[in-house]
Formats: structure tokens, C-alpha cells, sequence
């Protein structure tokens, strides 16, 4: 993929302008985006609950790294996104006023920042180990398949949320390996995070349609929403979140069973998260100011705190009644009613 080609797809090249400031490319890297790398904490979590004796100073020196070769991979697939999309992203009511749309960056040196940014990444992330390494890489790759043309799967229907969400199991897979670099993480739990996501996403997709479609944009600044129905979203949600569950349940059950405990509480988080959708302006739409929902930031410190407590707690009786065998891995506290 040549850089020519990248830069023939920007709506407006920038040339004309001066060299202006260095303000506007660190807009498009989008800085401000990188707490959605808190998703690797699940596979972190995991990953030294199975093995404890992996928390010492030289992990902890890894995952500082592999966290920010996170952050700079992702903020490649920005560039890139910036990039790609800024004829599309004039017909966006908020979009509109992103610095490539505007003409405030020359597009040549948006692609040294996305190369840069990437080799930084995929290097720091080496440095760490070579399975870390693979998933920076992977994720990095499908900042390239969901943005870039012929394939660009962000106009796919359907595989645009797949392909979206397909990087939390990258960032739960970036936690473990940073911890664990030896062995794969537990398939039904990449399934779940896999399936989760794209709940998540498309509920995404669902508020921005209704806001975008009764504005009459929609088709033009998203392709897939030109199939889209506001009915096949719906249906979509419901979907990824019958999967989600069932992969969730798979992993509880064969790995801990005392998760089941939280189960209500987490599809509490999912109806929740839905019905903001139905918000004007929904910040299902900007998940990194999804914070400003007090609501359900309680509900998610509740869920983190609840599946520590669980994590470390032993329930005989959930063996018992789910007829399954504990995984070997020792409690500190054990409730035998």
C-alpha cells in the first residue's frame, strides 16, 4: 500500500495552506482517545490471577510498554481514520470540523505521522516479547482493513461492527501476553470480549443512524447506513449480546463459576448502555466521554469491584449445582454454606 495512495483518498490535501502549527496533528492522533485502552485490564486481570507469581517489577515494566505501544498503534489507526474519512466526514454535524476536513494539515505529513506512529508502536511493543508484538501488529492491521479502500470494512455492513470491535480481544490478547507471553489466553473469553464489543458498537451505530437519519446524512457520511435499518440494529444488538453472554457463560463455568454471581448485574450494564442510545446526542457515540454518565460509570465500578471480589472467592456449592470441576487455582476466601 503506497502513501500516495493514502493521500489521493484525503478530501482536501492541505498543500495550499502554510506549514500552520504542529496542534493540528496531534488533534488527528487523538490523544484523548487512549483510555479506551483500559479494555487490555481484563486480560491483565486474568492473565495473574492464573499465574500470580508473574506480578514482579519486569512485568510490571512490560505492561508500562505494551500500554503505550497501545496507545501509539491506535493513534496510527487515527491518522489513518482522518485521513480516509474526510469525505465523508464533511456531512457529519460534529465531524465537520475535524482538522483534515478543514484543510489544516498537509496530508503528506498526516502519513509520515501514521508510518511513525506505527513503527514506534509494533517496536515498543517487540521489545516486550514477540506475542505482544503480533498483537500490536494485528491491531494496526485492521486500522488498515476497516479504513482503507478496496476493502475498507467500515462500508461492509455487519463486518464494519466485526471488524471495530475485533480490536478488544487484540487489547485483551495485548494484557495477557505482556503478562503471560507462553501461552493463549482462554478462547471463550476472547469470544465474549469479541461478541461484547460488538454489542457495544452497534449500539454505536444505532444512535448515531437515528440522530444522523433525521438530519438525512446518514447514507452519505456512512455507506453501511444505507443498508442499515434502525429494526436491523436492534436486531444486531440482540444478537451480539445472546453471544456475547453464552461465550461469557462458557469461560465462568469452565474457569470460574463464581462470575455467575455478577451475571444480573452485568446485563444491568448492557440494558443501560442501550437505553442511552435513545439520548440526543449519546455518548455511546464518543465512549471515551462516556465517564459523563454517572449511572453507569457506578454500574461499571461495581461490576469492577464485584468481579475482584469473585475472582478470589471459592463457592462450592457452584460447582455442585453446575456440575463442574474447580480450575486449580487457589482462593483466598472460601464460602461453604
Amino acid at each position: 500500500m503506497s502513501t500516495e495512495r493514502i493521500a489521493s483518498a484525503a478530501l482536501t490535501d492541505g498543500a495550499a495552506a502554510g506549514p500552520g502549527t504542529l496542534m493540528p496533528y496531534i488533534r488527528i492522533a487523538r490523544l484523548d482517545h487512549w483510555p479506551k485502552n483500559v479494555l487490555m485490564l481484563p486480560g491483565i486481570a486474568v492473565a495473574l490471577f492464573y499465574q500470580p507469581e508473574r506480578l514482579t517489577w519486569r512485568t510490571v515494566v512490560a505492561l508500562a510498554l505494551t500500554l503505550a505501544a497501545t496507545c501509539l498503534v491506535a493513534s496510527s489507526n487515527y491518522v489513518l481514520n482522518e485521513l480516509l474519512d474526510a469525505a465523508t466526514d464533511r456531512f457529519h454535524p460534529h465531524k465537520a470540523a475535524r482538522p483534515a476536513v478543514s484543510g489544516k494539515i498537509r496530508t503528506r505529513w498526516a502519513v509520515l505521522e501514521w508510518a511513525l506512529l506505527a513503527g514506534a508502536g509494533v517496536g515498543l511493543a517487540l521489545a516486550v516479547s514477540t506475542p505482544v508484538a503480533v498483537m500490536a501488529a494485528g491491531l494496526w492491521l485492521m486500522g488498515v482493513l476497516y479504513n482503507v479502500p478496496p476493502i475498507r470494512l467500515k462500508d461492509s455492513p455487519y463486518l464494519d461492527v466485526l471488524s471495530e470491535s475485533a480490536n478488544n480481544p487484540l487489547r485483551l490478547g495485548l494484557g495477557w501476553f505482556a503478562v503471560i507471553p507462553d501461552r493463549l489466553p482462554p478462547f471463550s473469553l476472547v469470544l465474549a470480549y469479541w461478541m461484547s464489543g460488538a454489542f457495544l458498537m452497534t449500539v454505536k451505530r444505532l444512535s448515531e443512524y437515528r440522530e444522523l437519519s433525521a438530519q438525512r446524512v446518514a447514507g452519505p457520511y456512512r455507506r453501511s447506513f444505507q443498508f442499515y435499518t434502525e429494526q436491523k440494529l436492534l436486531v444486531s444488538c440482540i444478537f451480539y449480546a445472546v453471544l456475547g453472554a453464552e461465550f461469557g457463560g462458557m469461560f465462568m463455568l469452565r474457569y470460574r463459576p463464581e462470575l455467575v454471581l455478577m451475571a444480573p448485574l452485568v446485563a444491568g450494564v448492557f440494558a443501560h448502555y442501550m437505553q442511552i442510545a435513545y439520548k440526543p446526542r449519546s455518548a455511546v457515540q464518543h465512549p471515551e466521554r462516556l465517564y459523563l454518565e454517572r449511572r453507569l460509570s457506578a454500574y461499571l465500578v461495581l461490576c469492577l469491584i464485584l468481579f475482584v471480589v469473585l475472582m478470589f472467592v471459592h463457592v462450592p456449592v457452584l460447582y455442585e449445582w453446575f456440575t463442574v470441576d474447580p480450575a486449580g487455582v487457589a482462593s483466598l476466601w472460601e464460602i461453604n454454606p
